[in-house]
């Protein structure tokens, strides 16, 4: 299998002289096209900082980070655009917008594929929407869905543009752990279905079965990738 995301001696810190705080030390990881990995470890141990790394969110300048075939150490902002182009991200807070509805909210994502139509759109987005059970609840926004909906939308979102790679912060911090489990469950269908890579980062130990490998990043470290 073909690695989509493969980091050699990754470092990373903070601030710079004496100030210097060393974040992530010598990572080395590869992650498979399909496969589910999940990524755990105490606060404070660098999992959000190598999320955007990956993602091409944060530029890091020590060691290899190639993602789909893409360089991101030192890289120019149009690699880290073409490595986001292809990227799903779900976050901790959601992070949709309140004033537009979840067809809305989903569609948005769409709107770089510039060869589709406003209508293609709003249909792909709708589909997706009905994929992770809320065919019912298009047009409610936000503040009208509860917390397990508000995150089913976002995997939607994140999965919508049909990405090679989605990268997951944390997405059931604020859930319930029946909710938590089927918003995971739903994300590693409907990925696989599609052939997506999950990397998901959690501190929630309740969801580690939907993983095909568990890593432990600890001290900025791996413990066993």
């Amino acid at each position: 299998m073909s690695a989509l995301i493969d980091v050699r001696n990754l470092d990373f810190s903070f601030g710079s002289g004496e100030l210097t705080q060393p974040v992530l030390k010598s990572v080395t990881i590869s992650i498979n096209k399909g496969e589910v990995v999940l990524m755990t470890g105490p606060s404070g141990s660098g999992k959000t900082t190598f999320l955007t790394i990956i993602g091409g969110l944060r530029q890091a300048s020590n060691g290899s980070v190639k993602v789909l075939d893409q360089q991101l150490i030192n890289s120019t902002e149009q690699v880290k655009v073409k490595v986001r182009q292809q990227t799903g991200y779900i976050f901790q807070q959601h992070n949709l917008l309140k004033p537009l509805t979840a067809l809305q909210n989903v569609s948005m994502t769409l709107e770089m594929h510039n060869h589709m139509t406003e209508g293609e759109r709003l249909a792909q987005a709708a589909d997706m929407l009905k994929a992770v059970g809320l065919g019912d609840r298009l047009n409610y926004k936000p503040e009208q869905l509860s917390g397990g909906q508000r995150q089913r939308v976002s995997i939607a979102r994140a999965l919508v543009g049909k990405p090679r790679i989605v990268l997951a912060d944390e997405p059931t911090a604020s859930l319930d752990k029946q909710s938590g489990q089927d918003a995971v469950g739903i994300l590693k269908q409907l990925a696989k279905e599609l052939g997506t890579t999950i990397l998901l980062v959690t501190h929630d130990y309740r969801i580690l079965d939907i993983a095909d490998r568990v890593v432990e990043l600890e001290d900025g470290k791996i413990q066993n990738a």
